[in-house]
């Protein structure tokens, strides 16, 4: 088999938006090319499954079907508020997503103020895990701005962050473990980044970390960390100022990337922004590319497998493990709860990769359309029969379901 094409007409962005289809609209993009993915419909507003670890590239796939062989069942419940006994009494830190929970990116959800305050009176320890590729003090600045004091919080991790700390090859200062294809990189002082940006500060994030915007020809990694421009060090193409462009560079470059099998550091894996039509994400960036992986070394002329082609893309942030181990450490997983909107990032993140429970919100967020179409059974469902995922297929359920982040 030759190099499957994966764009049909224009540049990557039909690529792009075939993965946003297939995640948010399964039947929709596989009712096109025929080939449904099976997806099991439930009576009982009650859902029960098995937590298994999540595949990732340090956890092997025998590993996972014997976490999912020896786990307890775990079943999701509603309440009407984060003052319910239920959650006050059975946890002491609360991982709290802000984009969908706190805030809807101009403002804060109505109750959350009071909320933040009550868990504070409350003594409970409150960490904001953020998917942003910007660096804390953005977030703590946008707290602000919102009327929220970033003091009240224990601590405030953003994948940002954590990504320029592997960039520096200085992980375990902040709790969790190097990239090994990162440090190997930098231990041989090869250290020239092609940029998939936000257009904020994007040079000034790679330098301050020690690494040299290049060209793709002469990178020796992909930062992505926004999908609104390219930066090479020399040329910066703005999706805003010419989409065309920008999708047809971004298709070339991935081209050029793969074939050299250059490693990528996703520094927000976030697929899809909750903003009306729900835009492509770096996350997305970062599925697509192992795709373009995948495709460029498989048989007949090379080996290469999709588990393999997942190696080259390291994503930083939820639902994946460093910002998890840096949150809790050595803390009681069973007295944490995941507060989240997102399926896909928070509870997958909080239910298989930390092992703790989660608390769904559901009218908030990214989200809450379909939940006002389909109900939250019909929404989780419709994820659950989905393999393009970062369950990979496995089914996940939240332990609680509440309409918002509200006391």
């Amino acid at each position: 088999m030759a190099r499957i094409s994966i764009m049909a007409t224009s540049p990557l962005l039909h690529s792009l938006f075939l993965a946003y289809l297939c995640q948010y609209h399964p039947g929709d993009a596989f009712g096109s090319i025929g080939t449904q993915p099976s997806s099991s419909r439930h009576n009982s507003s009650r859902k029960t499954i098995s937590p298994i670890i999540m595949a990732q590239t340090d956890v092997t796939a025998a590993d996972a079907t014997a976490a999912s062989d020896t786990a307890a069942t775990a079943t999701y419940e509603t309440i009407d508020g984060i003052s319910s006994p239920v959650l006050l009494e059975k946890y002491d830190t609360f991982l709290l997503d802000m984009w969908g929970v706190m805030h809807n990116g101009s403002e804060p959800y109505e109750g959350v103020l009071k909320t933040v305050e009550e868990l504070k009176k409350a003594g409970k320890k409150m960490i904001i895990l953020s998917n942003s590729s910007k660096r804390r003090e953005n977030s703590e600045k946008m707290l602000v701005k919102l009327g929220f004091n970033p003091s009240d919080f224990d601590n405030i991790i953003t994948s940002g962050d954590v990504s320029h700390t592997l960039l520096q090859n200085n992980a375990d200062s902040i709790g969790c473990q190097n990239w090994d294809i990162l440090t190997n990189l930098i231990d041989q002082k090869k250290k020239n980044v092609f940029v998939f940006g936000s257009g904020d500060e994007d040079e000034v994030y790679c330098t301050s970390a020690g690494w040299t915007l290049s060209t793709i020809d002469e990178a020796d990694l992909i930062l992505s960390r926004g999908t609104f421009t390219i930066n090479d060090g020399t040329t910066i193409i703005s999706k805003k100022e010419n989409e065309a462009e920008y999708w047809k560079v971004m298709e070339e470059s991935m081209v050029v990337a793969a074939k050299r099998k250059v490693p990528m550091l996703v520094s927000n894996p976030d697929k899809v922004r909750p903003e009306e039509g729900l835009p492509p994400m770096p996350g997305e960036i970062g599925s697509t590319y192992e795709r373009f992986v995948w495709t460029s070394h498989c048989s007949p002329v090379g080996d290469m497998t999709e588990e393999k082609a997942r190696a080259y893309v390291k994503y930083i942030g939820k639902p994946f493990r460093e910002v998890f181990d840096i949150a809790l450490g050595s803390d009681d997983r069973s007295r944490a709860i995941m507060v989240g909107d997102a399926l896909e990032t928070d509870v997958v993140g909080g239910s298989i990769t930390a092992g703790v429970d989660t608390l769904w919100v559901v009218n908030d967020g990214i989200h809450g359309k379909d939940v006002e179409e389909k109900g939250a059974d019909g929404v989780l469902d419709s994820f659950n029969g989905n393999e393009f995922t970062y369950a990979y297929g496995k089914k996940v359920v939240p332990r609680y379901l509440t309409n918002h982040f509200r006391w």
